[in-house]
């Protein structure tokens, strides 16, 4: 599946690690090119999660249309192959209506995606993912991990220990194909003509991120993010496996369910995020087509706004 060539090089994309400040950046760029936004955040999609995904408040989606929030129920799993659709659509729509489609958020499969089109695989098997289910509840998540480094090192590297269920679907692909996920997952770059000429992301000193990690996990807790994972754990479906595996709201679970306590789930948090952050950094940085943009962290979104503008117009 791929993103139409006529499409994408009019689209605008702004990515970065988590905390950085691209949401205050990106609405001032938006206002600057005309355009409307289109979250390309994975967690953002699903309804009810707003602390712990720092989705853009209302003032703020009145301030400038945002697109792909709160366009999954939890107890789905919203696949990659369904954000690329909705992706193309709002899109469409936006340049429909004059507008540009600028495309901000840290989930570097959405973006490869968009760039490089996105391998849809065979049909689900059923019976199969019934017996890795049942091997990952008998033997445990690291378990199941390891049996798809065996197999596909490259595949196990991206995906975390916990994300049970694409581990399955690697593994329920290589069962089926007899070819390792990561070798299917390869799309090359596409050919310049076809590239979209703003792709950017802000890469902030490492030190400074940690820090503003740390504060923001901080200001979620103080905003009510365990009260919004307790919620999120009595709505009616439960929410599904994507979605308790959100960063904080996997940990504060753990504390809820498991007895973990608070102070060592928020310390989790913390933690996770930065290393989810080292990781956000290294799928922007080896994607050719995204260019970097250094940031001190001294800038105001006033500034990043008008070096991304000044970069992209040249």
């Amino acid at each position: 599946m791929h993103f139409p060539a006529d499409i994408l090089t009019r689209c605008w994309f702004l990515a970065g690690p988590t905390a950085v400040g691209k949401s205050e950046a990106s609405l001032i760029l938006a206002e600057r090119l005309d355009a409307e936004i289109v979250s390309m955040d994975s967690m953002a999609v699903y309804q009810g999660m707003d602390i712990g995904t720092a989705k853009p408040s209302a003032a703020e989606q009145d301030r400038v249309p945002h697109h792909l929030i709160d366009v999954a129920d939890p107890s789905e799993d919203f696949s990659v192959a369904e954000y690329l659709q909705a992706a193309r659509s709002a899109a469409t729509e936006i340049l429909a209506r004059g507008r540009v489609p600028l495309f901000v958020g840290g989930t570097g499969l959405y973006l490869r995606s968009m760039l490089r089109g996105v391998f849809q695989g065979p049909e689900a098997d059923w019976s199969l993912r019934r017996r890795l289910e049942d091997q990952a509840a008998e033997h445990g998540g690291e378990w199941l991990h390891q049996r798809l480094r065996d197999i596909d090192p490259a595949t196990a590297n991206r995906l975390h220990a916990n994300d049970t269920r694409r581990i399955i679907r690697a593994l329920e692909v290589f069962e089926i194909t007899g070819r390792p996920l990561s070798e299917q997952h390869h799309h090359g770059p596409k050919p310049v003509g076809q590239r979209p000429g703003c792709v950017f992301w802000l890469e902030p000193p490492r030190e400074w991120l940690q820090d503003r990690i740390n504060r923001r996990v901080d200001q979620m807790m103080a905003s009510g993010l365990l009260q919004e994972t307790r919620q999120l754990l009595q709505r009616n479906p439960p929410p599904g496996r994507t979605a308790r595996q959100a960063l904080g709201y996997r940990e504060l679970i753990d504390h809820i369910r498991e007895g973990v306590s608070l102070k060592d789930a928020v310390e989790q948090i913390r933690t996770a995020t930065r290393q989810f952050a080292k990781r956000q950094h290294t799928w922007f940085r080896n994607l050719e087509e995204c260019r970097s943009v250094p940031i001190s962290g001294s800038e105001t979104a006033l500034q990043i706004a008008d070096q991304l503008l000044s970069t992209g117009t040249r």
